[in-house]
């Protein structure tokens, strides 16, 4: 799939395309119904799929105060969109400048002169142009104009939803975000059709951790929505090659892990942080790299014990509960890398 940062980068002549707009935040199982649809109309009509998204999200630049958490950064947005089909995301810069363009400028720049739109597909609620002043009929005049069809999505409606769901619910990123803010992962991840993930770099922390047994990879600036705290089971996942450009043998690359997020109250910390101990792992030298850690379900809240005995005994049955919710076994001694 290719990737675009600036419709400058659109070759020419590309087209004939089926394109759909979206800030497609989480990609989450509706999004993905209505891509994989979108690429398999598109390759029938012998056409390139091309999505069009926007970075920051348009509400972090209106209102900041206001503007939800991403599901995902761009890096792993991009990802999940490349895994639908696609043929090309147009990542947009989303700024003040931009966002003065009246809906015919938009679409006549990357809809028409760029991307040589035949299909554009959009929701009921589409809005585009200086102060959303485009809407769903003004798509329609446009396309009327410009010679390209507009093509409806219907919202997803989840099947099989157990009966304490809204019967007005959809598979949406505003659900997810909901779900997170309790710490349901579980729930998220049916929703999102995957695990929710956290991406950062590994970073030097307290080193309390080594000290009772349990070194932790402590994830410094996240993309991702972090979950309620608490203790939850997850993965923690590697890239191919450590930042010195050694590889990271496969075996090593998605590893069973103990993921605390909080404050750490038991020591009196403020800072909040996300923090992944891999299970029976005490040679892993992660610091640098940049990680994701898949959250699977949430074990317990975080707890403020009154002594460092107590804390230990709880860790070491919160292991067992991710060795359960996992499925994975003791290891066994690790193997030195």
């Amino acid at each position: 799939m290719q990737v675009w940062t600036d419709v400058s980068q659109v070759p020419a002549g590309w087209g004939p395309s089926v394109v759909t707009l979206g800030n497609f935040d989480g990609v989450h199982r509706g999004h993905v119904a209505v891509l994989t649809r979108m690429v398999e109309d598109a390759r029938a009509a012998g056409a390139h799929a091309v999505a069009v998204t926007f970075t920051p999200h348009p509400a972090q630049v209106h209102r900041p105060e206001e503007a939800p958490p991403l599901l995902l950064g761009d890096a792993d947005r991009t990802d999940m969109l490349a895994a639908t089909g696609l043929d090309a995301v147009l990542l947009v810069t989303y700024t003040l400048d931009f966002a003065r363009q009246s809906p015919q400028e938009f679409v006549e720049r990357y809809l028409v002169g760029a991307l040589r739109a035949r299909t554009v597909v959009v929701g009921r609620d589409v809005r585009f142009g200086w102060q959303n002043s485009g809407d769903l009929s003004t798509m329609r005049e446009l396309g009327e104009r410009y010679g390209f069809e507009v093509e409806v999505i219907e919202d997803v409606r989840p099947g099989g939803v157990p009966d304490d769901v809204p019967a007005h619910r959809r598979w949406s990123s505003t659900w997810v975000r909901e779900l997170l803010a309790v710490g349901d992962v579980r729930a998220a991840a049916d929703v999102l059709g995957r695990y929710h993930r956290v991406r950062g770099v590994v970073v030097h922390g307290d080193a309390r951790g080594r000290d009772l047994g349990y070194p932790t990879a402590n994830l410094g600036e996240t993309t991702g929505m972090v979950p309620a705290d608490g203790v939850y089971a997850g993965w923690l996942r590697r890239g191919e090659r450590r930042p010195d450009g050694t590889s990271v043998a496969e075996q090593d690359r998605v590893l069973p892990a103990a993921v605390s997020i909080g404050t750490n109250p038991t020591f009196d910390g403020r800072e909040r942080r996300v923090e992944a101990y891999v299970l029976d792992r005490t040679d892993l030298e992660l610091y640098d790299e940049e990680v994701v850690v898949e959250l699977v379900a949430r074990l317990r809240p975080t707890l403020r014990f009154t002594s460092v005995a107590g804390l230990l005994h709880q860790m070491a049955v919160d292991v067992q509960d991710v060795r359960r919710e996992l499925g994975v076994v003791t290891s066994g001694p690790p193997t030195p890398a």
